[in-house]
């Protein structure tokens, strides 16, 4: 089929286990991934040899924890999603085999036919996030929109998504009522706008 069919979500790392094979470069930037959009992510590293800037990252969230050893299939046990971020293809692919044996997500660095997901390109404002993918064609298209979302949205939107949130809370009615009301204040808002030019 042409075209991304990827499903995005977005997952909660902070009630899940994530198991990252890896402690190099390419490591360090997967759980820098991980720990900049989820901070309470609880993340255990397994590698037989782990960079400094790996234990200084780790050092600074107490849910990751550094496990320094070559990897054992009995590594994924209590995992529920793996990214496997090692310079050795072919263990690369036993870590592959070995989650889906246990029907796990992977993420495979560098390899997107052995991904079942993708880390995206993330802009993040407050509580707003938008996540970008080119389907693992091109990390750096992805890099470049993001530069573009991150210079184009202000971040005095988060305020105006606290303010619509506590408005949600003060509606009445089932889901469809408060739909409608929102949509009432809203479309106000832009005939507003729109009058202002």
């Amino acid at each position: 089929m042409e075209g991304n069919q990827l499903f995005p979500v977005f997952l909660k790392l902070n009630e899940l286990h994530t198991v990252l094979i890896g402690g190099g470069p390419v490591g360090l930037e997967k759980l820098n991934a991980i720990l900049q959009n989820s901070a309470e992510a609880r993340v255990t590293v397994v590698a037989r040899e782990i960079i400094d800037a790996v234990y200084e990252l780790a050092e600074q969230y107490p849910k990751v924890k550094l496990v320094c050893k070559s990897f054992e299939q009995a590594d994924l046990d209590e995992a529920d999603l793996v990214v496997a971020a090692t310079n050795n293809p072919e263990l690369n692919v036993l870590i592959r085999a070995s989650a889906k044996a246990r029907r796990l997500l992977i993420n495979v660095a560098d390899k997107p036919d052995l991904c079942d997901f993708y880390l995206g390109s993330v802009v993040r404002k407050g509580d707003l996030k938008v996540a970008i993918s080119t389907n693992g064609k091109s990390p750096t298209i992805a890099k470049r929109l993001k530069e573009v979302l991150n210079e184009g949205i202000p971040a005095e939107l988060d305020t105006t998504l606290q303010q619509m949130s506590a408005l949600r809370e003060t509606l009445k009615g089932d889901f469809n009522e408060k739909v409608r009301q929102l949509n009432e204040i809203t479309a106000v808002l832009a005939h507003n706008k729109g009058e202002g030019k």
